[in-house]
């Protein structure tokens, strides 16, 4: 029986960052994957890179990880994170402002570059954007997208350089806890593997493996939508930009293209049976919401636009924890996984390995039991986190 210091459950981009700091520490992993690399929620990311939180420690994470994806040939020697700055605007109402003051000092305080604008100062610098129920803008230059696969495969490939196994399209089929700790962990295969610590980190399908070792998550799995446009005979917004109003967010696609997604909880699905393309209902309803907005819009043209999965955990903050003995888990990211994940695996790693964050016992999932469910975003707009 073949034995690893590290079992990571999952290739998806939180998987193959945990892998990528593990064996940039010498440590002995071997990453599971059902399909392949990058092969579920995380190849269908928008990918928006943001640090714009109001968990101070998030938001630090997610600035790490945007240093990551802007550094990322050197991080990875010569990859690429397909990494774009373009600048995010999220525009806020009446009932947010008093909050926003405190909120943006302490994300400057944690490092993350953003700025408040009220009603003038959009109106002066965003003049194509109608204001009609906001009362003010947060602006962040560094925020930007990247190449949610590129990323993901950049990190496996490196962390496979520097010693780490891939086993892909093999699902695991059994986890039996060791005594002492770890798992031994049996894939499609037939094949059985001890591994002295366990990660899972497999998205929509966590549920489903930490039940394996009698431990429940209460995580829901949800359909959202994206869809594409074209801009058209309208002007290309170069920006991003969020509206806690209307409940959408936009980026730009490269030069010719832009997606539209929603801010707010969505139906529940079957990870393994969903409908993974958008209906022209669901595509219209985000594109006249954007019009709204932004009228110069009316001009672009649809594109259709896809479907994918997050897990969503109570509160919309992430998951992650010891749940047995040296069993881990990192999940329940809610829709903002692959703009934390470069950085965050490093955390994780250190967990993995007796090491952690203080800063990261706030997310273990024993806080649903005690009741601690921890703040996030503003109002109904959870996943700002």
């Amino acid at each position: 029986m073949r034995g690893y210091d590290v079992g990571i459950i999952g290739a998806g981009v939180h998987g193959a960052a945990a892998a990528f700091h593990l064996a940039n520490r010498g440590i002995k992993a071997v990453v599971f994957e059902r399909r392949t690399p990058a092969g579920g929620p995380t190849g269908r990311s928008s990918t928006i890179c943001r640090a714009y939180y109001t968990n101070v420690f998030l938001a630090r994470v997610a600035r790490e990880s945007i240093e990551m994806l802007a550094d990322f040939e050197t991080v990875t020697l010569g990859r690429h994170s397909g990494f774009y700055r373009t600048g995010f605007l999220f525009l806020h109402p009446p009932e947010d402002v008093a909050a926003l003051a405190e909120g943006t000092a302490r994300l400057a305080e944690a490092g993350v570059s953003v700025e408040l604008l009220d009603r003038t100062e959009l109106i002066e610098r965003f003049p194509e954007v109608a204001l009609n129920g906001i009362e003010a803008g947060v602006w962040e230059p560094d925020a930007g997208y990247a190449d949610p696969a590129g990323t993901t495969l950049g990190l496996l490939e490196r962390a496979i350089e520097l010693g780490a196994e891939a086993r892909m399209a093999g699902a695991v089929t059994r986890i039996e806890l060791a005594d002492g700790g770890g798992a031994y962990v049996q894939a499609a295969d037939g094949a059985e593997i001890h591994c002295r610590r366990l990660l899972i980190a497999a998205g929509p399908w966590t549920g489903r493996l930490v039940s394996l070792v009698d431990v429940h998550l209460p995580l829901t799995i949800e359909r959202h939508v994206v869809a594409t446009g074209g801009w058209g005979s309208a002007p290309p917004m170069p920006y991003g930009h969020a509206d806690l109003v209307a409940g959408y967010y936009c980026r730009p696609e490269g030069h010719n293209l832009f997606l539209l997604g929603s801010l707010h909880s969505a139906a529940t699905a079957d990870p393994d049976r969903f409908k993974e393309q958008i209906a022209d209902e669901e595509a219209a309803a985000l594109f006249e919401a954007a019009m709204a907005r932004v009228p110069a819009l009316g001009g672009a043209e649809g594109r259709g636009g896809w479907a994918s999965l997050y897990d969503v955990s109570p509160d919309w903050q992430p998951v992650i924890g010891e749940i047995a003995p040296d069993v881990f888990v990192d999940a329940g990211t809610s829709g903002h996984g692959f703009k934390l994940a470069p950085a965050l695996g490093r955390y994780v790693a250190d967990l993995v390995m007796g090491e952690g964050d203080p800063e990261l016992e706030q997310f273990h999932p024993r806080r649903f039991a005690e009741g601690h469910l921890l703040g996030a975003g503003y109002r109904s707009v959870r996943i700002l986190g």
